[in-house]
């Protein structure tokens, strides 16, 4: 089988992976054991056979042209097929399987990568799972830190959402839309109610996430943010605002769908307020999705499904 198509080989299309994900000719080189001189020879050939600039270089490393954003994409989907294909007629074991994804703080995303990582059947595989802030979620998924990021909008920050998306040469695609819901641990007082009002959050610490530098209401996570609270803590990681949700009764408000086995001490109940919450996912608008990442939006929608929520798309 020649490994050779239109004057571009698999080698240079496994290279020029690499280089985008690393952001570096000379951290790609270093990744795959390469030379760097024979990395960057590499990159440099391949722009003059497909005739076009891939990659923009700069002291502080390489970044993506619009071109080498979507020949991107199809160099992924070649490098799965072949893998495939060597997989099935010539008896080579099944490719590493490889798959980066950066979110806002959501049980769910847990619940789901858990589950794509269980279901893989890999002997090897490289999976990165990053909750972070909402800036930098776009962030990660424009620089190709991750293959696809998950966030949230609504109608208050969806004109500021989908500005940045297209300036980074990014989209927004739903999941799911769900009805608001406070979390709380099992022992405060609103656990045991049906439904809350806002009346009924008036005089517990309301629990956000830190969006650092770029804490806009628009960056929020949580809904309802332009709202006056007496009480706030903001926090930069799940683990620790669920640990304030028991020690101090606090609450924040999300999607309502949360692991009885990742989050036993918190319980979710519906907020009773006129919002709904549209999960999706982003991506860039020139790069297919690997079928790693399909699979695992796959596991995002089962867990959202199991739940009772509208799933879209």
């Amino acid at each position: 089988m020649s490994r050779q198509t239109n004057g571009v080989t698999l080698q240079q299309l496994h290279y020029f992976i690499e280089v985008a994900a690393e952001g570096s000719i000379s951290a790609a080189a270093d990744v795959l054991y390469v030379a760097q001189p024979t990395m960057s020879a590499a990159m440099k050939d391949l722009e003059t056979r497909v005739g076009r600039t891939l990659l923009v270089r700069s002291a502080r490393g390489v970044s993506l042209t619009a071109d080498g954003a979507e020949f991107l994409g199809y160099a992924r989907q070649v490098v799965e097929q072949v893998a495939l294909l060597e997989q099935r007629y010539l008896g080579r074991p099944p490719a590493r399987r490889l798959l980066g994804v950066s979110a806002q703080h959501y049980s769910f995303v847990v619940d789901a990568f858990v589950r794509m990582v269980k279901d893989s059947g890999a002997a090897e595989y490289e999976f990165s799972l990053r909750e972070t802030r909402t800036w930098d979620i776009i962030e990660d998924v424009r620089t190709l830190r991750s293959e696809l990021g998950i966030l949230y909008r609504n109608e208050f920050n969806r004109k500021v959402i989908d500005k940045l998306l297209r300036d980074s040469g990014l989209a927004f695609h739903p999941l799911f839309l769900a009805e608001p819901h406070i979390f709380v641990s099992r022992s405060n007082p609103l656990a045991s109610r049906n439904r809350a009002t806002l009346a009924d959050l008036a005089e517990l610490p309301r629990l956000t996430f830190d969006q650092g530098a770029n804490n806009s209401f628009y960056f929020a996570e949580e809904i309802l943010s332009t709202l006056s609270s007496k009480q706030e803590i903001r926090v930069s990681d799940r683990a620790t605002i669920f640990n304030l949700m028991i020690g101090l009764d606090g609450y924040t408000i999300s999607t309502g769908i949360i692991s009885d086995q990742l989050d036993p001490e918190i319980v979710a109940i519906p907020l009773d307020v006129d919002e709904r919450i549209e999960i999706g996912w982003i991506g860039h608008t020139a790069i297919a999705l690997t079928d790693q990442a399909q699979r695992y939006l796959a596991e995002v929608r089962g867990v959202a499904a199991g739940f009772g929520v509208e799933v879209l798309g």
